[in-house]
């Protein structure tokens, strides 16, 4: 009976693995170079994100929406982000008159344009778009999300038939004899090194389901808080038609209100709702917590700038706490570097299982 279950299992590992393997690899390199996204696009386009000098006051934000709207055709503004950093630039997010998402950098202090990208062409929006569906849209998401749940599922099919069956075993299967044929090399680092980065893999492919899949993500909050309802990013706006109220300071108005409310440093991301009806949502990420993305929530009157509900992080559940941990975990950003060489590591081992696995499965073939 174990037999038969191993030789399943065996069978199951290997022509799933074949039939995902291009996925896997796609999905295994883009998201290697999504690790250090940030580090290289700032080292790379430094000028676009950080001020030559520091000044002793800064612009309001108003007088940079103001520039946008007058004399750069952008007719709506989506999003807008500070940072605590002083050398950081002020990023503005905004709809041209073809609809295209722009992102423009200002200096802070003296409200001049440093620069602009295309939200959607810049290499790392494709990258992403690439690692989360392919550039198919919902097709291509279901597609990397089943084969995400797919790589879970050879991880734990390949920890199974890699288990000796004599613990004195073991220790073969912890090495690599380098000094082996290349059939023997390569089986030992598909499965050796399987072995030791089977925690780390698992851990990102069942967070990337989150993406993917909105049972896992359900699951996550019935298994948290007893209850699929998580909080919502969306509150309705109480004022239905625009006051035509002076609106000078509107943003910066926003932003003061935000700031004071959550009394630590942090970065502050202010987001306009893409409907009618829904309120302004803004973030402030608490930057003097070692893990990232523990934001407190805001919600204020797109016509009014008024205050309208906030939500301190500490009085969110622990199932939207967990949500919030997932994609630090998913992209190894969670302890900062340590982790994030780690994560890049296994990406890297990962996109070579299916070439290993392809040449265990031919060199079997051709036996």
């Amino acid at each position: 009976m174990k037999k038969k279950l191993m030789k399943t299992f065996g069978k199951l590992h290997l022509w799933l693995g074949l039939g995902s393997g291009l996925i896997v690899f796609i999905v295994a390199l883009t998201g290697s170079i999504m690790v250090f996204e940030k580090e290289i696009d700032q080292y790379i386009n430094s000028d676009f994100y950080f001020v030559s000098t520091i000044g002793k006051t800064k612009k309001p934000i108003d007088y940079c929406t103001d520039l946008l709207q007058k004399e750069y055709s952008v007719k709506k503004i989506t999003r807008i982000s500070t940072f605590n950093d002083p050398k950081r630039t002020l990023l503005i997010v905004g709809k041209d008159t073809d609809d295209q998402s722009i992102i423009f950098a200002f200096d802070p202090y003296s409200g001049k344009i440093l620069g602009s990208v295309d939200q959607e062409t810049r290499f790392f929006s494709i990258v992403l778009s690439l690692h989360r569906h392919l550039l198919l849209d919902d097709i291509g998401k279901l597609i990397t999300g089943t084969s995400c749940l797919i790589f879970a599922f050879m991880l734990i099919s390949g920890l199974i038939l890699w288990w000796p069956k004599k613990i004195k075993n073991l220790k073969q299967r912890l090495t690599v004899k380098w000094g082996a044929s290349f059939k023997r090399i390569n089986w030992d680092f598909h499965s050796t090194f399987g072995f030791y980065s089977f925690l780390f893999l698992l851990t990102i492919s069942l967070t990337g389901l989150v993406f993917t899949f909105d049972w896992f993500e359900k699951g996550i909050y019935y298994f948290a808080d007893g209850t699929t309802k998580k909080l919502s990013n969306k509150v309705e706006n109480p004022t239905k038609t625009d006051p035509k109220l002076n609106k000078t300071a509107f943003y910066q108005t926003i932003y003061n209100q935000a700031d004071s409310i959550f009394d630590y440093q942090g970065n502050i991301q202010i987001r306009m709702p893409a409907d009618t009806i829904n309120s302004i949502l803004v973030l402030k990420e608490n930057v003097e917590k070692t893990i990232p993305f523990q934001s407190s929530a805001a919600y204020f009157d797109k016509y009014t700038a008024e205050i309208i509900e906030s939500r301190p992080y500490e009085n969110f559940s622990r199932g939207d706490k967990i949500r919030r941990l997932i994609y630090p975990i998913h992209s190894g950003s969670i302890y900062g570097y340590p982790t994030k060489i780690i994560a890049f590591l296994v990406c890297l081992f990962a996109l070579t299982l299916p070439v290993s696995g392809f040449l265990i499965w031919w060199g079997r073939k051709k036996k």
